[in-house]
This record gives C-alpha cells, sequence and structure tokens, in this order.
C-alpha cells in the first residue's frame, strides 16, 4: 500500500482563485481593496523570504501590500508605535507581526496592542478567547489550512482520534480548538507525553508539529491512517546542501499510512493562502459586508 499524497499546492491553488475573485469582486462592488501590513523586525534571512513572498502573494491576488521593516534593536515603544499606526489606517485590514522577535522584545505586549479585527495571524488573547467559545472570525492560518486539507481529502472527521503532536499557541492549540470544533476526539502530545508511540498508534488522523526532523516513525503510525506533516525543518542534502523535511518520517510512513502530507508542498503551501483568506474575511468585516465565499 502506497499513501494518497495530500496535494497543499493544487488545493492552495484552488484557495488563491476563489480569494483572487471576490477581492475583484469586493473591488468591483464595493470600491474596497483588502490591505495586507506586514512588520518585520530584523533581518533573518528566512524571515525575510518568508515576509517577501507574502507581499507578492498580496499583490497578486489584488491585495494592497505594506511592509515596515524595523533593525533588531528597535525599542520596544517604537514598535508599538508601529502597530498602533497600523491599528489606525484603515485602509490596512490585516496586520501581520512576524514572530519570533529578536531578543530583548517581548511578543506578549506587542499582541495586547494589536488590533483583533486585523490580527491576521489570530494571536491575540481576544482572538485565541474567540476560538475557545467556538466563535472565532480569524482562525491561525496553518491550522485553518490543516482543516481545509482535511476537509477536502477525509471529509467528515466526526468521531475520528486525532492526535496532535506539538501544544504551541501558532499551531497546536488552535489546531486542538478545530479538531473539537469538528466533533473530533483530540489528543493533545507533547515532549514529555509517556509512551508517545503507543498513544500515536490509536489515531485515525495523526498531526506532527514539533519541530523535530523524522520525529514520527513509521511503526508509530496507525496503518490507514491519514498523517498531518506540520513540520518544516533544514536538513543537510547529498548534495551538501541543504533540504526541507518534515517531523515525519516521510519514505517510510507512506507505505503504512492511508494518506499523508509531503514536506514540502503539503501544509505549507497552504498556511499563506490561509493568511490572504483571514485579510480578505477581516476586510469584510471591518466594511461591515457579508463574509467572503471562501
Amino acid at each position: 500500500m502506497t499513501a494518497t499524497l495530500i496535494d497543499g499546492k493544487a488545493s492552495a491553488a484552488r484557495l488563491r482563485e476563489k480569494i483572487a475573485a471576490e477581492a475583484a469582486r469586493l473591488k468591483s462592488a464595493h470600491g474596497l481593496v483588502p490591505g495586507l501590513a506586514t512588520v518585520l523586525v530584523g533581518s533573518d534571512p528566512a524571515s525575510e523570504v518568508y515576509v517577501r513572498n507574502k507581499g507578492k502573494t498580496a499583490e497578486g491576488l489584488g491585495f494592497k501590500s505594506v511592509h515596515v521593516s524595523l533593525p533588531a534593536d528597535v525599542s520596544q515603544d517604537t514598535l508599538h508605535a508601529k502597530v498602533r499606526e497600523l491599528n489606525a489606517d484603515k485602509s490596512v485590514h490585516g496586520i501581520l507581526v512576524q514572530l519570533p522577535l529578536p531578543k530583548p522584545l517581548d511578543e506578549n505586549p506587542m499582541l495586547d496592542i494589536l488590533d483583533p479585527a486585523k490580527d491576521v495571524d489570530a494571536l491575540t488573547p481576544t482572538n485565541a478567547g474567540l476560538l475557545l467559545s467556538g466563535r472565532a472570525h480569524l482562525v491561525s492560518c496553518t491550522p485553518a489550512g490543516v482543516m481545509l486539507l482535511l476537509r477536502e481529502y477525509v471529509g467528515d472527521i466526526a468521531g475520528k482520534d486525532v492526535l496532535v503532536i506539538g501544544r504551541s499557541l501558532l499551531f497546536g492549540k488552535p489546531a486542538a480548538q478545530l479538531l473539537l470544533a469538528a466533533n473530533a476526539t483530540v489528543t493533545m502530545a507533547h515532549s514529555r507525553s509517556r509512551d508517545l508511540p503507543a498513544i500515536a498508534r490509536r489515531a485515525d488522523i495523526l498531526v506532527a508539529a514539533i519541530g523535530k526532523p523524522g520525529f514520527v516513525k513509521a511503526d508509530w503510525i496507525k496503518p490507514g491512517a491519514t498523517v498531518i506533516d506540520v513540520g518544516i525543518n533544514r536538513v543537510p542534502a547529498e548534495s551538501g546542501k541543504t533540504k526541507l523535511v518534515g517531523d515525519v518520517d516521510f519514505e517510510a510512513a507512506k507505505a503504512v499510512a492511508g494518506a499523508i502530507t509531503p514536506v514540502p508542498g503539503g501544509v505549507g503551501a497552504m498556511t499563506i493562502v490561509c493568511l490572504m483568506r483571514n485579510t480578505l474575511i477581516a476586510a469584510c468585516a471591518q466594511n461591515r459586508l457579508l463574509p467572503p465565499a471562501v
């Protein structure tokens, strides 16, 4: 048996088409252009590439793209002032501050002042609380992308046993809430969980987001289970360069799983397009329009 590959690139391309069509409709019908602002503190090369890709994607969809670069030694007060400025800018509907921030900056007070209505990464305490209460309009991008892939490739997950390995604010915790809202039976595991392989073997859907290359082995996977690999790890390649791999031993796992996401080309492909989806949703909400059909 060879697992069905869950093609995140193809799913992302289809969603991108819908977002572009909705953006064009909003501009034609209401003169509204969704605006996304990205804020990058410091000059981490990987973050620079990621933020640049977000800007290009936004522009390609017909959005307004604003980018703010701040030096690594910027003060907390200056960062807060810039966030407040973007909060007040009515042409900006979504704000994303690239995390983690360089030390000694603290992301928590920054998230406390970020307007929840513009928080397209859904990391503010307000949006985290709305997700917990089942009332969220904006949901963290990677968990949202995972749910869209599950809906497309698995269908109804009600009653299924789902294991989420990883408990981060950015993915693990919001993913668990979304899975619960879809009526799955959810277990959260982490670095201190006992006998993790045994826990994993019960899962109909295994979601790995722990940040360790090849951490999940094939003999952890229930035969026929769906495996969602959220990990993005850079490791040495035979060529002497580096390559991207996930948290799952992919080559061995695809002989056991029923369906599996590759890395790259799986979950990661959905993240940026779900950021654009959130920006579109935020633009409609801020202008008191019906939610977009995406």
